[in-house]
């Protein structure tokens, strides 16, 4: 059972004090700065070269808090569950959840057993912060005065959704620690989660490109500006290009010279929740196993809470069973969740595979198996491509259904050790020669060679399949002698393939309906059937689309489990079925006056009301300010490139998810790639870097990635050492 945390993206300033370091560290600030050159090209992007990997670490956290010190900090707050110190009481039982799930006092117990080459890494992480920090005491941290290397030990995986509780939510959380009447359980309402997470990953083998090399197609959905582009060289073999998400050291999604990973978010079952029957003894809180009593462990967790006055101090205690931390209670018995939120070996990994050479090597680094909420698509220099659905996997009892809470009374649930790299669902250079990942379901990923769901257990992966799996199969299922250019096409393809469902249903309808309808239904119903179905900004048809097949989306039956949520073909297949002719025309008839309410009229082309905007404070957005016209619409309907947009206090839709940062690789004897990142590179209005690519994020007009220092050095822009 899967339910997965994402990370909050608002911050406002709080106690600012001045930080202070001693000379000690000021010695060794000063020393490490001058090992490390930093070139920032025509596009901003830092390449940051370096003797050894520290070295390069200590620059790249320099150039991040350049770039966007709000957002690692903003970042940090969220992993160690102290939003509430800046947001007051909203986020309370956020940071409580999070700092149930993961104990700082385990991160710096990690970090002080570290290997003395990785802990370096860390000290060269919280050194480049805060070195950052001492040369500019103008910059105010909202709570952090300066930064201790064991926080990169909780912050280990990159998603957008790097945590996972096992299907509860925050309201049972809340219930469960927010209610001093101590209720043993409540009845389960399940709450939707409306919001869009997604990512493309493909590789190509030899046999399908032009060049005869692999290729591979960076695509990840996620909140935009939330990763930042870089470049990392060190003497000590470290050569790496890609995205990285704010206050990691390790590339999330890249490339190195010899090989390239895409992480998709994953839906594989990696945590699990014990259902435990508790009694109080005594004052003493106990849960039964294994026909005994065992005492539940507390712990105090000491919250500051921003408040009109200061901060509001509050104490909550936490409870643990064997199983994990409780999250919350239903039905009598409380929930203890088993997951691999935070570990060493997750950090570990993260950074070993940007080092891997080769496939042996990427296969090496995934064996530490810490890898808990994505999937991974592959391809390499020796024309190897690969795909993994998800990392971290525990082997469990088949005979359980662990979409739903298990007994934690019994032995028989217990986890039974980890899934080897070979035995999770895979492919290894399937003969078809493509892989296509859209957080979508494996059996699916690689057409006719795709894995056999029947050899796998059902808690491995769920089948659930999406429309933008089916576009991208479409796609590539045609494909040959493909040039990098032309993936990047179909990576940016804009056919709406939900319609492909959608429209029939309604078409029926219409020619059923009674004349009146028939006559006031006419125009729009004649459009949607002119309609090819690609989004465009001059487009009427997907205006109308959008708001009507989202009115479609919105009357899907509730999940009853985050497995069946992610059914999405079949569920829509499924209520196409059940809605009657005179529902199908009431829905499109609200969708028309939907319209006519907003702008004055249906006819509306889709770029005038949607727009991309980068406001100067990135939440103020003004429909009288300059804005670019969108023709991407969400990737719920089935189109592989991602603009989630909506209004903001504005008539018009604003774009503020989707695509990101997105590249493409050819993997010959040189690195041949092209990127676009939301925007652009900097988060300074004045930069001409803070909107430069943007239109060529709208229309996939991706740029050269400079991935070699001579052509770095024939488009500098800039050269420095941290401090400079």
């Amino acid at each position: 059972m899967k339910k997965q945390v994402f990370i909050a993206l608002i911050l406002s300033p709080l106690f600012t004090i001045a930080q202070k370091y001693s000379s000690v560290e000021i010695k060794r600030f000063e020393h490490e700065a001058p090992r490390v050159t930093i070139i920032r090209d025509n596009w901003g992007v830092p390449h940051i070269y370096g003797k050894t990997d520290a070295d390069v670490v200590f620059g790249m956290m320099y150039t991040q808090c350049e770039d966007n010190f709000k957002g690692i900090e903003r970042n940090y707050l969220y992993q160690l569950g102290r939003q509430s110190e800046v947001e007051g009481e909203k986020e309370l039982y956020t940071d409580v959840q999070l700092q149930l799930i993961a104990d700082t006092a385990d991160a710096i117990k990690d970090y002080k057993n570290a290997a003395p080459w990785f802990r370096k890494l860390m000290d060269a992480f919280a050194d480049g912060v805060n070195y950052y920090l001492y040369k500019h005491p103008d910059v105010k941290p909202a709570v952090f005065q300066r930064f201790e290397p064991w926080y990169a030990l909780m912050f280990t995986d990159g998603s957008v959704s790097a945590t996972v509780t096992g299907g509860i939510n925050l309201n049972e959380t809340k219930t469960f620690y927010g209610d001093a009447s101590e209720k043993l359980g409540v009845v389960y309402n399940p709450k939707i989660d409306d919001r869009e997470t997604g990512s493309n990953g493909f590789a190509i083998a030899p046999s399908r490109s032009a060049s005869g090399h692999a290729m591979l197609y960076i695509n990840p959905h996620v909140p935009f500006y939330f990763r930042s582009e870089v470049q990392l060289v060190s003497e000590e073999g470290l050569n790496v290009y890609g995205a990285v998400t704010w206050g990691q050291f390790f590339v999330y999604q890249g490339f190195n010279p010899h090989c390239g990973w895409m992480h998709t978010s994953s839906n594989a079952d990696v945590a699990d929740l014990y259902a435990e029957k508790v009694t109080k003894k005594d004052g003493q809180w106990y849960y039964e196993y294994d026909g005994k009593l065992k005492p539940v462990i507390s712990r105090k967790l000491v919250m500051n809470i921003k408040n009109e006055t200061g901060a509001e101090h509050k104490t909550i205690t936490g409870y643990y069973t064997q199983h994990g931390p409780v999250l919350g209670s239903r039905d009598g018995k409380w929930l203890a969740l088993k997951a691999n939120n935070r570990s060493y070996n997750a950090l570990l990994e993260s950074w070993l595979i940007t080092k891997a050479n080769t496939f042996a090597e990427y296969k090496k680094a995934m064996d530490l198996l810490s890898n808990a909420t994505n999937n991974t698509v592959y391809a390499d220099d020796q024309g190897n491509i690969a795909f993994w659905y998800g990392n971290f996997m525990p082997k469990r009892n088949p005979a359980f259904d662990w979409r739903l809470p298990v007994d934690g009374g019994t032995p028989a649930t217990e986890w039974q050790g980890l899934h080897t790299v070979d035995e999770i669902v895979h492919v290894y250079n399937p003969a078809n020669g493509w892989i296509q990942n859209c957080n979508s379901t494996p059996f699916a990923s690689s057409g006719n060679y795709s894995p056999d769901k029947n050899k796998y257990p059902a808690y491995m992966a769920p089948d659930g399949q999406n429309f933008r799996a089916i576009n991208a199969i479409k796609l590539l299922s045609d494909a040959k002698n493909i040039t990098l250019d032309e993936l990047i096409d179909k990576g940016y393809n804009h056919y709406l393939a939900a319609f492909d469902v959608l429209l029939p249903p309604l078409f029926k309808a219409y020619d059923v309906a009674p004349d009146s309808v028939k006559q006031m239904l006419a125009g729009p119903l004649q459009i949607m059937k002119q309609w090819d179905k690609y989004s465009a900004a001059n487009s009427t048809a997907t205006t109308l689309a959008v708001e009507w097949g989202t009115l479609i989306m919105r009357a899907l039956p509730r999940a009853k489990t985050d497995e069946e949520s992610i059914y999405q073909t079949e569920r829509i297949n499924t209520l196409m079925q059940t809605l009657t002719a005179k529902q199908q025309l009431e829905i499109f008839t609200e969708a028309i006056n939907n319209l006519k309410t907003r702008y004055g009229s249906w006819e509306i082309k889709w770029g005038d009301i949607n727009r991309y905007q980068r406001p100067a404070d990135g939440v103020t957005f003004n429909d009288d300010a300059p804005s670019l016209p969108v023709g991407g619409v969400a990737s719920a309907f089935g189109q592989l490139p991602s603009f989630q947009s909506r209004t903001m206090d504005t008539k018009k839709r604003y774009g503020y998810s989707g695509n990101s940062f997105i590249a493409a690789v050819e993997f010959g004897s040189r690195i041949k790639a092209k990127s676009v990142i939301t925007g652009g590179q900097s988060f300074n209005p004045a930069s001409k870097h803070y909107t430069d690519q943007a239109g060529m994020y709208i229309e996939g007009k991706f740029k050269d990635v400079l991935f070699y220092k001579a052509d770095v050095l024939k488009h500098a822009e800039k050269t420095y050492h941290p401090g400079e």
